[in-house]
């Protein structure tokens, strides 16, 4: 079991560079533990294609549809009060994003406050620096 970032999800469902590599992680392991607003994020992502029109339509309806799928069978790590407060703490102590920082802190509540024994896939260069500074191991 992983934490996947919004930034490895998007290229299960779009050929990027790693695409290769991370389905070859997905494969090896199913099961994705996820933040609440992860699916917005990727839908954000492939709607920005769709209006760039770096995408045909039917590559956007598929990479819709895998999305739907993949959130249908992850893991979600639900917003609350704990979550926020540790975001805001991650934004005090990292240069991240507000995004990036709920990001972190669901992959810190799903490790029970324990990032050394959870896995984080992350293709964010920002996010993956605060994430090794916490403890987390990355892929």
């Amino acid at each position: 079991m992983r934490f996947w970032d919004s930034s490895a999800i998007v290229p299960l469902l779009v050929e990027e560079p790693s695409t290769g590599e991370l389905q070859a992680l997905f494969a090896k392991d199913p099961l994705i533990v996820a933040w609440w607003g992860s699916q917005v994020e990727c839908a954000s992502a492939l709607a920005r294609l769709e209006r760039a029109e770096a995408l045909p339509a039917e590559s956007v309806r598929q990479a819709f549809a895998r999305l739907a799928a993949l959130a249908a069978g992850w893991i979600e790590i639900d917003p609350g009060g704990e979550l926020r407060e540790t975001a805001v703490r991650f934004l005090r102590v990292h240069d991240l994003r507000a995004g990036d920082a709920l990001q972190l802190a669901a992959a810190f509540t799903a490790s029970e406050r324990r990032p050394a024994t959870l896995e984080l896939v992350c293709r964010d260069d920002r996010l993956a620096r605060a994430a090794e500074r916490e403890g987390f191991s990355l892929r």
